[in-house]
């Protein structure tokens, strides 16, 4: 069996994030030891939140390594807990600019791709691992409409190709505590530590390597 391979990746800073942790907890996750003692090959990245970088080079990526499995983390700044996505729309808003200034001049972002794609991954696995070290998690039923949906909408697309992944999960993290940007009259937040997003990212990750090895096994068989 040829050794499994996993993408892992975050996005990088965007109007209101100077500092965006999904990056950050991206490649932390993809260091883990524990992940690595599960002898998959991950591959850490961070997607620099721009609707070209998702069109062109995240697409490319996805084409050039092919991995089994995609682990994407983003940044939902307004809620205080983690959200297993488990779809993504084939829509873009045109409200906010990306990092780069620009604006999608198209509202589909496939053309010709279905409106929703539904998660690939187990998500009610992750959200009971990542509930299992103690972090506030919930599924979710909106990716929103900007950079992190995009990129989700494409990897789902991408998995529906016959060499394209298998399994497909996007989480949405909460600021850690003590890293959100102060705002005025903001009440004190209930956000998670960092180590806790960690611990938790590293659950889901290994829950998704587990999924992913068992579709292996399956298609094997």
């Amino acid at each position: 069996m040829a050794r499994l391979k996993v993408l892992v990746a975050g996005f990088g800073p965007f109007p209101g994030a100077a500092k965006n942790p999904s990056g950050q907890l991206a490649l932390t996750v993809a260091r883990s030891r524990r992940v690595a003692a599960s002898g998959a090959k991950i591959i850490g990245a961070v997607i620099p939140t721009a609707y070209q970088e998702v069109f062109l080079t995240f697409s490319d990526v996805l084409k050039i390594e092919k991995p089994d499995a995609v682990l994407l983390f983003g940044l939902a700044g307004r809620t205080p807990f983690m959200r297993i996505e488990t779809r993504a729309m084939n829509v873009a808003s045109s409200l906010h600019p990306d990092q780069a200034g620009e604006k999608p001049t198209d509202h589909s972002l496939v053309a010709g791709s279905p409106q929703i794609l539904n998660a690939r991954a187990p998500v009610r696995h992750l959200l009971k691992v990542a509930r299992g070290i103690g972090a506030e998690a919930k599924l979710s039923v909106n990716a929103g409409r900007y950079i992190c949906n995009a990129a989700f909408f494409h990897a789902l697309d991408a998995a529906r190709k016959t060499d394209g992944p298998k399994l497909v999960a996007f989480v949405h993290i909460p600021w850690p505590r003590g890293r959100r940007p102060r705002r005025p009259n903001t009440q004190k937040s209930r956000c998670p530590s960092f180590e806790i997003l960690r611990r938790a990212g590293d659950e889901i990750l290994l829950a998704l390597i587990a999924a992913a090895r068992k579709d292996s096994i399956c298609r094997e068989a």
